[in-house]
Formats: C-alpha cells, sequence, structure tokens
C-alpha cells in the first residue's frame, strides 16, 4: 500500500507522519535551502543534504559556521557538520546534531551521477 502525503493540519498527526515515515520520504524531508548562486545554477530552492556537501549553519549556537556534512541521521532527523562540535563532560568532543533546516547549501557534493542526475532532471 501505497503512503500519501498527510493532508491533516493537525499538530499530532503531523507529528505521527514524521515519526513513522519511511527513508525515502525522510530523506526528501531532510533538505536544506541553497545558496542564492546555487538556486540560479539549478533553478531550485531546496535540495536534500548528502554527505560531503558544504553547509553553513543559519541558527543556533554555531550560526555562521561553514563546513562539510560529516553524517546525515536519517533516523534523529539530524545532520553531523565538521567542526560544529561540543566539548562533553568527560572531556571528549561529539558532533552537534542540527536539523537540515538549519542549514544552508554553499557546494554540493556532485561524486553521485545518479544526484547529478536528478539535478539535471530536475533542472
Amino acid at each position: 500500500m501505497a503512503r500519501r502525503r498527510p493532508r491533516s493540519k493537525q499538530p499530532r498527526k503531523q507529528r505521527k507522519f514524521l515519526h513513522n515515515a519511511p527513508l525515502h520520504i525522510r530523506h526528501k524531508i531532510m533538505s536544506a535551502t541553497l545558496s542564492k548562486e546555487l538556486r540560479e545554477e539549478y533553478n531550485r530552492r531546496s535540495l536534500p543534504v548528502r554527505k560531503g556537501d558544504k553547509v553553513e549553519v543559519m541558527r543556533g549556537d554555531f550560526k555562521g559556521h561553514q563546513g562539510k556534512i560529516e553524517k546525515v541521521d536519517l533516523k534523529n532527523y539530524k545532520v553531523y557538520v565538521e567542526g560544529a562540535t561540543i566539548q562533553k563532560v568527560d572531556g571528549t568532543t561529539a558532533y552537534f546534531p542540527i536539523h537540515p533546516s538549519n542549514l544552508r547549501i554553499i557546494e554540493l557534493n556532485l561524486e553521485d551521477e545518479k544526484r547529478v542526475k536528478a539535478l539535471e532532471r530536475k533542472g
């Protein structure tokens, strides 16, 4: 049975949809806005984030920080950015999880041919 996008505006049902979303839909939800140059080049406002993309943090403690994406966590809807780390109580450093809606993609990782084809198809 194919899943459809939620039609309800009820916050409870929106949260349930996010919690139960399958991976192919989670991938689309994990999208970040593109920089002005990339927007003009690809005629798109946003793209799903991917490991290797260079991003700028737009909100939170690391606002203004730029770095490459080290890991994309689809389960928790979080992204780990190079250099955005915190010091833990035991002295070790750990990546600070950031939601992709708080990021702006500056440079795309175009190593994957499928992603390049998808950009051309949408453009």
